[in-house]
């Protein structure tokens, strides 16, 4: 995170914080692992198999720890963070495993402690004390992410950014109500709550349709206005970004003086405690992104992504941390980037889907100085609600995947009852990701791949004697040996 959006006051209290974390380690070693996304990325999917997997002995052979038997026990066990609400991972995995219907998405805050208990790799550790370490699960909004760099922003800078971007690609269309209702409003004119209330109704309902899956744009903060929760109708949450504003300060009393003053408002009440409360404590990070859905969508979803994904980075306080710094400026060390729901590609495509996800976040790490953090970029799916297969077509064998599409689907004239099984073929990923990117780059629609997205049903699950399976899943044992391997040897 640039120092300059942060205060010599905020410094201080992170410090605090961190000293404050580090002293309970040394008691109960633990690791806060932060779990963010962008829209439609499976958050809570991915968290409810993870703690699953885990809790049930899952298969998770690239797990090393598990897979060498080192493992004792895992268990839920109660955070530490009271005024924070915990992930409701029971309600979750009932959802998923008896119901097979996918959880709500993330709407807030939550966090959940799961401790795994287990032998080190090495005698000399396993001499000193058994191994033990909690690992605190931080799910937030991917929006509220988005938020951060609005710290280092005023609101004329913001109104430029946002009012500029509005008016390129697909958003200029979507964002004409509000741009054609700022336009006839004088920014200097008196102050008043009924025409700053029409605005930010305006604004917010162009982020909507930006959002919607029809256009599966990324960019869009302020990520309250898309989840208000208990700010909602607060004048924190009442201001819109305004076109053209005059030059010099805002005349006090003012539309824009009011405006400006509920911008910082917003940071002060809503960015500024995220950052310091939550986002500056974490140690590890996972950011799930729907790469696939963004390709399907075309050339102006995949810019999007990768300016949501370039911002997202920057972000991130990002480092190799030592035992003195950690103390007072935590660093995240290891940032892994996966893109979700690989299980609705044929495995041939999948180191495709990873390639392209890799690219998309190459310029971003470019960009920013990682200072020797470990990144890692990968394809998979939390829980894998198809299986794989081959169909005979023309006398050719066609990889196709398996699975129960949701009710309501349509595949052609069919329209599905949520109950049926059957065969798709997903398409394929463009082969060169250079030459697909260049192609994106000009803008060119004829890219589209010929993909077949169908959203399926969650597996269904069989007991055996009286115990059920681990949720199944694509590459969530690579992952956690990324993110958690070099803490358990």
């Amino acid at each position: 995170m640039p120092p300059s959006l942060t205060s010599l006051t905020d410094e201080a209290a992170i410090a605090f914080d961190n000293l404050t974390d580090r002293a309970a380690h040394l008691i109960n070693p633990t690791i806060r692992l932060g779990v963010t996304g962008l829209s439609r990325a499976g958050k809570t999917v991915f968290i409810s198999s993870l703690v699953h997997n885990l809790l049930h002995g899952g298969r998770l052979p690239l797990f090393e720890p598990l897979r060498a038997g080192r493992i004792t026990a895992t268990s839920l066990q109660e955070q530490p963070d009271d005024a924070v609400p915990r992930f409701r991972y029971e309600d979750h995995i009932r959802a998923l495993v008896d119901d097979r219907i996918w959880p709500d998405s993330t709407r807030a805050i939550s966090e959940l402690r799961l401790t795994i208990e287990y032998r080190s790799a090495s005698a000399w550790s396993r001499m000193l004390s058994p191994g033990r370490l909690s690992i605190d699960i931080v799910d937030y909004p991917g929006e509220w992410l988005l938020d951060l760099p609005l710290l280092g922003q005023d609101y004329r800078s913001f109104s430029e950014a946002t009012t500029t971007l509005a008016r390129t690609g697909i958003r200029a269309e979507l964002s004409r109500p509000w741009l054609d209702l700022a336009e006839t409003i004088d920014p200097d004119a008196p102050a008043d709550e009924m025409t700053a209330r029409r605005l930010a109704e305006a604004f917010a309902e162009y982020l909507r349709h930006c959002k919607s899956d029809e256009r599966s744009l990324s960019t869009l903060p302020p990520g309250r206005f898309l989840m208000p929760g208990d700010l909602e109708g607060s004048p924190a949450l009442t201001f819109a970004p305004l076109p053209a504003l005059p030059e010099g300060r805002a005349p006090k009393g003012s539309l824009r003086a009011m405006m400006e003053r509920r911008f910082e408002a917003y940071k002060s009440v809503v960015v500024k405690p995220f950052f310091r409360e939550h986002f500056a404590r974490l140690d590890r990070q996972i950011v799930l992104v729907d790469a696939l859905q963004a390709i399907n969508r075309g050339p102006e979803a995949v810019q999007d992504l990768e300016r949501a994904l370039a911002e997202v980075l920057a972000c991130f306080r990002a480092g190799s941390n030592s035992f003195l710094t950690s103390l007072v400026r935590r660093r995240i060390d290891r940032v892994l980037v996966a893109a979700t729901k690989a299980d609705h590609l044929h495995h041939e495509s999948h180191d495709r889907l990873e390639i392209l996800t890799r690219r998309l976040v190459n310029r971003a790490i470019r960009s920013i100085d990682m200072n020797g953090a470990g990144i890692e970029v990968m394809a998979l799916a939390s829980v894998r609600a198809t299986r794989e297969a081959n169909v005979k077509q023309d006398g050719h064998d066609l990889p196709v995947i398996v699975g129960t599409p949701m009710a309501g689907e349509r595949i052609g004239q069919e329209t599905f009852d949520g109950n049926r099984k059957t065969a798709v073929f997903p398409g394929d990923l463009p082969q060169d990701p250079e030459a697909y990117f260049r192609s994106v780059d000009q803008g060119d629609a004829s890219v589209l791949p010929d993909l077949s997205i169908v959203r399926f049903r969650p597996p269904h699950l069989d007991e055996k004697a009286g115990i059920t399976l681990s949720v199944p899943h694509i590459r969530l044992d690579r992952a956690l040996q990324f993110l958690l391997g070099d803490r358990l040897t």
